[in-house]
């Protein structure tokens, strides 16, 4: 029987749904939003790119200023900044000054998000350590399940600023119990700028990051699109498109449970898989749209075969010798949200220059046979990169 994960694992992963949680719950509250602030749709939607563009190149940069510091230190100075810009948050009344709000929590998300991944295996057995990242990883898929409901519900019932509050009351609480259970490790010595960009400079490492990206832009282009493509193409209802996306992000949890059992040894042929996969059911979507059963069938799929690889993603990126540091998975943090973004970006610029609703599935397919090639750039362009190193192996 294996042995249960520490307490501290768990709370790492409530902290992440905090910050995860914060980056959707606009979305859930547009109508809220665009009427007590007078904005438009589209300006809310750019709270969502700001945030994302602020984890994805800010992020780093955080972390590089919190180099040097001990894990503990480091993730409650974050709680600080996502505490402090959220309260701001919450009693706004600027449009522009959210924005400066929401870029703050993108950056301090980043930077967690990295610190997080690359030091939970000092929290656990070597045996444990992807285990504890699957956690970490179902911290973000929750956020999304639930975070993005919850949301909406709250800002329906209660208002947009209660959704806010009850978001930045989940962080305070994550951070609370966090100077309390979060164990004390020790800090490792700043390296100078120059040997954190070395790391860098790695061919396979770009590899590993181009397949993430890959993986995760060919989920988006798709999903960013699906409520219309749901109920445009295969006619479903909004009750039951909130069922099946309900049940895409189960099948996503349960993906996402399978992966981190397997993965270690198996990661290339896990993401093959999982990209096979994904093209598969894109082309079920793009072929049965109009039959519901089908329809459902590709969503529940794609669920489970795409965002679940996150587990396999990391994996691979650990077994580098520069895998385990904070920069190296914040920045794998910022391609991941590079690949959010340009997904959904390339779909809807496709669709704004008059495509139809299809145009975003096969876009995605598209990216998903560009994964497919990126798993074998290491070995055109490093005969090493052909071993693969079981998890238990990583030190």
């Amino acid at each position: 029987m294996s042995k249960s994960l520490p307490f501290s694992i768990y709370l790492l992963a409530l902290g992440i749904f905090s910050l995860i949680s914060c980056e959707l719950q606009v979305l859930g509250m547009m109508p809220q939003l665009s009427a007590s602030l007078s904005l438009s749709v589209s300006e809310v939607g750019y709270l969502v790119s700001f945030y994302a563009g602020a984890m994805a190149l800010v992020g780093p940069v955080l972390t590089l200023c919190l180099s040097g510091r001990p894990p503990k230190q480091a993730l409650l100075i974050l709680y600080s900044l996502f505490l402090l810009a959220q309260g701001v948050a919450i009693m706004v009344q600027d449009y522009w000054l959210l924005v400066v709000t929401r870029i703050i929590i993108g950056a301090a998300a980043g930077a967690f998000f990295g610190i997080t991944v690359g030091r939970v295996g000092e929290l656990v057995p070597e045996a444990q350590k992807m285990r504890a990242i699957a956690v970490l990883l179902a911290g973000i898929m929750l956020g999304t399940i639930l975070g993005l409901p919850m949301a909406s519900l709250s800002a329906e019932y209660l208002g947009w600023r209660t959704g806010f509050f009850l978001v930045w009351l989940c962080g305070l609480m994550a951070a609370l119990l966090s100077v309390r259970f979060l164990p004390s490790l020790p800090s490792q010595p700043p390296l100078p700028l120059k040997e954190e960009l070395k790391a860098f400079a790695s061919a396979r490492l770009w590899a590993i990051y181009a397949t993430s990206f890959c993986i995760i832009g060919t989920t988006y282009a798709a999903f960013s699109y699906f409520v219309p493509i749901l109920s445009e193409l295969a006619g479903f209802s909004s009750q039951t498109i909130t069922l099946l996306l309900f049940g895409y992000g189960l099948s996503m949890l349960l993906g996402n449970h399978l992966v981190s059992r397997f993965c270690g040894r198996n990661d290339l042929t896990l993401q093959a898989l999982g990209l096979l996969l994904q093209a598969l059911f894109l082309l079920l979507l793009a072929q049965g749209s109009e039959y519901p059963l089908l329809a459902a069938v590709a969503v529940l799929g794609i669920g489970f075969s795409g965002v679940s690889m996150n587990p396999a993603m990391v994996s691979r990126l650990m077994q580098l010798p520069q895998g385990s540091r904070a920069l190296v998975n914040t920045v794998h943090t910022s391609v991941i949200t590079l690949g959010v973004m340009g997904g959904s970006f390339i779909s809807g610029y496709a669709l704004a220059r008059g495509a139809n609703l299809y145009a975003p599935i096969w876009i995605a397919m598209l990216i998903a046979l560009l994964g497919l090639l990126s798993l074998g750039l290491p070995r055109l362009l490093s005969a090493s990169s052909r071993v693969e190193v079981p998890c238990a192996e990583i030190k």
